[in-house]
């Protein structure tokens, strides 16, 4: 699936909440589906910079695609981490280079977050990327 369909995806799911309470509870849901991550991961090299909590980020390249997995600290954080991965995981390096993350803002996250939490949610998206260029760079 392209991450413009998983982006509508996520955007359709988030409207059938009509209170960010709800929003906030399948944010927390989310985050529990979340696969682990191997604990060998959970370094400090890993984390996030720039988040509140701490939020491990691992990504790996199988078959010209990046394959992520995280973790964190904290159950909403973890959500939000969820979220991204969903959209960017399984995805080839240039698409997430080139992808819009305006679903974000469709959806209310980020209004909706305190602001360091807000903060940490750009910092996500800035490593995911990162590794993303990375991988580019090596092919």
């Amino acid at each position: 699936m392209k991450i413009k369909e998983i982006q509508d995806e996520i955007i359709d799911e988030f409207s059938m909440f009509d209170e960010w309470d709800e929003r906030y509870q399948y944010v927390i849901d989310l985050g529990k589906t979340l696969p682990l991550i191997d604990e060998g991961y959970k370094t400090d090299e890993n984390i996030i910079k720039g988040c509140q909590s701490k939020v491990w980020l691992h990504g790996e390249q199988k078959d010209g695609k990046i394959v992520f997995t995280a973790d964190s600290d904290a159950i909403l954080t973890k959500g939000i981490i969820a979220i991204l991965i969903r959209v960017f995981s399984n995805q080839k390096p240039a698409d997430i280079l080139e992808a819009d993350t305006a679903f974000i803002d469709e959806i209310g996250l980020k209004e909706h977050l305190s602001p360091t939490r807000a903060n940490g949610l750009v910092s996500m998206i800035k490593q995911i990327k990162m590794y993303a260029l990375a991988f580019s760079a090596k092919n």
